[in-house]
């Protein structure tokens, strides 16, 4: 059917156009009704024939003065041509004969927004939404919504969505908008209220009770947001975005099992995502399954190679197992593809440490602590590995640096107290253990963490024993 229709289109297309060729030649009198030459001019205009479309518009005009519709096909052709005054100007006289046209109000809205005139566009639709009911009424508060997004009014984005769903509390567009505004805004306490009303006229709108999940969410309410998303989910089983943002949810609430239940079905129902498979391995590693996340983690690489943090992440997976060899070949991965970040260079360098690499892991350690001076971390890790190799007068030097870019952190008394030790400078090192004590007596565990065999010089015990009998007696 829909075939013998096409033919018969095309066919009565033919004769019309051999009847306007006729009309433009003179050759045979012929007349041709306005709705024809509207069919001749959306024939032009569908084939990208915009001069031969403006040439039938004003062949009409002369056969059909007082026809606002067709003042308006020309206005249309002029604005798309970028003559946006002169199109204006036929509106205006559009308007004298039909003012009564809703496209009369969308079209000089392009042409004002094309102008740069969005103040006088959004006039414009704000006082004809008021002429308006139903459906042209909704479709001019779309209209406006999206001048109000031009010039940057997003507060009054989301009210004129509001509008529409308090003229359609079901209009799908409106419903899938007022949820990206509504996070965007910052108006999630207005969208429950909005939602919670449209749910009780029409309580199986999963949109609703999607949007509604979502504001929730926005406010951190994530068991309020989840029992919102498994109604949604109730009413349309194949919801992929509900279950996308339950296992979001789930994940917040550190209930990973949940979260991959959740997550595995938006694989089910959509095209798979990288994003979907690295926050499936995420909670595999919280559930400290680093096989499982690192499953994951590699069916997101499969997607997309080049993202340096899934190298990184998979890399960290083989670290937990003590692959060390397998975490260096994934971390040289991702630094492959940026190596600027700083955590790829200290992860390495870890690596290196246990593969009793030295060398490299100094180097590395030394890229971090170059890109983050003011970290602890990159410094007490140069620090420990200089002095776990033995190389103790390069080690002080490092604490020496250390405590000029870490504005002296009490840490380092006690490294610098460890390697004086090791130097056989034990009354020095005394010193720097009773600065360290003095002013910050928590950090002692790692200072003995840092070595052991410390506590073996009886000056080190004592100074400790008698420090926290001090701090007992001032109790």
């Amino acid at each position: 059917m829909k075939d013998n229709q096409y033919w018969k289109d095309r066919d009565e297309m033919k004769e019309l156009l051999i009847q306007y060729n006729n009309f433009k030649t003179g050759k045979q009198f012929s007349f041709i009704e306005e709705e024809s030459f509207q069919r001749l001019i959306d024939y032009f205009d569908e084939n990208d024939k915009l001069s031969s479309a403006l040439e039938a518009v004003n062949f009409a005009i002369e056969q059909f003065p007082y026809s606002s519709s067709l003042y308006i096909r020309k206005a249309d052709i002029l604005i798309a041509t970028q003559n946006y005054y002169e199109g204006l100007s036929l509106l205006e006289k559009a308007e004298v004969l039909d003012s009564n046209d809703i496209n009369l109000y969308i079209l000089k809205t392009d042409a004002y927004l094309a102008l740069d005139f969005q103040e006088k566009a959004a006039t414009l639709l704000e006082q004809a939404i008021a002429a308006f009911d139903g459906e042209d009424k909704i479709e001019l508060l779309f209209e406006l919504a999206d001048v109000y997004d031009d010039y940057e009014d997003f507060e009054k984005v989301f009210n004129c969505l509001q509008l529409i769903l308090e003229q359609d509390p079901t209009n799908e567009e409106a419903l899938y908008k007022i949820c990206f505004w509504a996070d965007y805004t910052g108006k999630n306490e207005e969208s429950i209220k909005i939602h919670e009303k449209i749910i009780d006229e029409h309580p199986y709108s999963h949109l609703a009770w999607f949007n509604l999940g979502t504001a929730f969410q926005g406010l951190k309410l994530y068991e309020k947001s989840i029992d919102a998303y498994l109604y949604a989910i109730a009413i349309d089983e194949k919801f992929d975005y509900a279950y996308r943002n339950l296992g979001d949810a789930y994940l917040r609430l550190r209930k990973y099992r949940d979260a991959i239940e959740a997550l595995q079905k938006v694989l089910e129902l959509s095209m798979p995502e990288d994003v979907i498979y690295e926050a499936i391995g995420y909670c595999y590693e919280k559930l400290k399954n680093p096989a499982q996340a690192r499953f994951n983690y590699r069916k997101a690489v499969h997607l997309n190679s080049t993202e340096s943090r899934l190298y990184y992440k998979i890399a960290g997976t083989y670290m937990q197992e003590g692959y060390w060899e397998s975490a260096v070949k994934n971390l040289e991965n991702a630094m492959s593809i940026d190596r600027l970040q700083p955590d790829y260079h200290f992860a390495i360098a870890q690596c290196y440490i246990q593969l009793g690499n030295i060398k490299n892991a100094v180097v590395c350690f030394t890229h971090f602590i170059k890109a983050r001076p003011k970290n602890t971390k990159g410094w007490k890790e140069l620090i420990r590995c200089l002095y776990d190799a033995e190389f103790y007068d390069e080690a002080l030097e490092q604490i020496y640096n250390a405590q000029k870019s870490t504005e002296n952190k009490p840490l380092f008394f006690y490294y610098k107290c460890a390697v004086l030790f090791a130097l056989g400078k034990s009354k020095e090192a005394l010193l720097q253990l009773q600065q360290g004590l003095e002013d910050a007596p928590g950090l002692i565990r790692q200072f003995i963490e840092l070595d052991p065999s410390l506590l073996q010089h009886s000056s080190v015990a004592d100074m400790i024993s008698n420090y926290k009998n001090l701090k007992r007696k001032k109790k």
